[in-house]
């Protein structure tokens, strides 16, 4: 999911757009349950498919896919418009998902540079949260000059933009046979994530990680609740943005993720109990410290792969990662503050870190 949000003005604000258009918290809690069911439901078979195809290719589809959706929150502003524009969200992030780290990883493997994985995974993760940071800081200025039609609409070109650029990448496609077939491929990639140990683990830890950023859907309606207007909520989105950014740049050293996972879920429980909307500046912090761990859970998993369907089995992990999603998508649903559903996401946050010592 959190790919789908690259460069786009729209992300952090509409959750806003939701609220603003009448919806309850629980109605936003079940417009997210819809968008990571989609996700869940197509993600192991887009994988598959990525293998079998062609990975530049499906990674441009699930991009317009999206743009698609942000065009329905935009012309039929409702819940059944949202509901809708989530499903081809959800579609379009299946695709998309696992597509280029796994081209990039075989691109680096055919002229074996592998080792620099994290590095140049990192470093583009980087400028795509930095791109996203751009596009937070003109998600206020946009939304004061032209409303949500006018972020939604720039929304919509920077995803068409992300299509065709994708195709333009260079891909290194072997030669078909019956074992490179689509059911082949898709009973390789999920034979290889649950029978082989070591690569069973690093998928669930790959999975898990990656969940934790659902919380970013609500950071947004958190601010708000610590005292923050329309108008500085995308700039709190933008210090989160910044501490990915640097997370992210920080991945191909070696920090160990149990600590880094430790650390993050004590600055999520204590950022999320200051009533004051500098709070939001500590759960920022956390958020750098997980999409760090996100680099070095996926880099994990990539050297353990030995199989021929590279995206199914990272699709899998990303599987995993919208069924977790859900997860804490029905929890936000209860009827609790906000804050306090925050800082009990540093329980499972702990739980992680136990799993990655292992």
């Amino acid at each position: 999911m959190r790919a789908c949000s690259d460069g786009v003005p729209l992300y952090p604000v509409y959750a806003l757009l939701f609220a603003d258009t009448g919806l309850s918290t629980a109605q936003v809690s079940s417009l997210f349950v819809i968008w990571s069911v989609v996700a869940f439901a197509a993600e192991v078979p887009s994988g598959a498919l990525a293998d079998a195809w062609s990975r530049k290719r499906l990674y441009a589809l699930g991009e317009l896919l999206t743009a698609a959706g942000f065009l329905l929150w935009i012309l039929w502003p409702s819940y059944p418009g949202f509901a809708l524009g989530f499903v081809l969200w959800g579609l379009g992030g299946s695709l998309s998902s696992g597509s280029l780290e796994a081209l990039l990883y075989d691109e680096l493997a055919a002229t074996g540079n592998e080792a620099g994985y994290a590095r140049i995974a990192g470093r583009a993760n980087t400028l795509s949260i930095l791109a996203m940071l751009a596009a937070t800081l003109v998600a206020g200025p946009a939304w004061q000059a032209g409303g949500y039609a006018l972020v939604g609409a720039s929304s919509i070109a920077v995803k068409l933009l992300g299509g065709v650029l994708a195709l333009r990448l260079p891909e290194r496609r072997a030669a078909g046979g019956d074992e490179d077939s689509y059911w082949a491929l898709l009973r390789a990639g999920v034979q290889e994530s649950v029978t082989h140990r070591r690569v069973g683990l690093a998928v669930l830890v790959a999975a898990l990680v990656p969940g934790f950023t659902a919380l970013d859907e609500y950071l947004p309606l958190l601010s708000r609740d610590k005292g923050a207007s329309t108008a500085v909520v995308p700039l709190l989105f933008a210090a989160t943005a910044l501490a990915m950014a640097v997370g992210s740049a920080l991945a191909s050293r070696r920090f160990p993720l149990p600590a880094a996972l430790t650390i993050a879920a004590g600055l999520v429980a204590a950022g999320a109990f200051l009533p004051h909307w500098t709070g939001m500046l500590v759960i920022a912090a956390a958020f750098g410290l997980l999409e760090y761990s996100i680099v070095r859970s996926e880099t994990r998993l990539q050297d353990l792969i030995t199989g021929p369907a590279r995206s199914t089995v990272l699709s899998v992990a990303g599987f995993g990662g919208e069924v977790f999603a859900v997860v804490l998508y029905a929890a936000f649903a209860v009827d609790l503050p906000l804050a306090v559903l925050f800082a009990l996401c540093a329980v499972p946050l702990l739980v992680t870190a136990a799993i990655a010592r292992r």
